[in-house]
């Protein structure tokens, strides 16, 4: 069962990155990571690793910060 869910989560974010596909690596980990995909799941995804993953988080989130203001 457990692994069925899993295979269910993996073809959503394939979905999900299908439909990002115009869109920048920053706005694909963004989504990914409001999907409650980690670091670690969305480096495997996105074929890079999660300190990628995470400065990418990290300045999506700066930037949207500096729009605000």
């Amino acid at each position: 069962m457990n692994d069925d869910i899993e295979r269910i989560e993996r073809l959503l974010a394939l979905i999900l990155i299908e439909a990002l596909k115009n869109s920048s690596q920053k706005e694909k980990v963004w989504k990914l990571n409001q999907a409650g995909f980690s670091n670690i799941e969305i480096a495997e995804l996105l074929d890079t690793k999660p300190a990628v993953i995470a400065t990418n988080i990290y300045e999506y989130k700066k930037s949207k910060k500096n729009k605000k203001s």
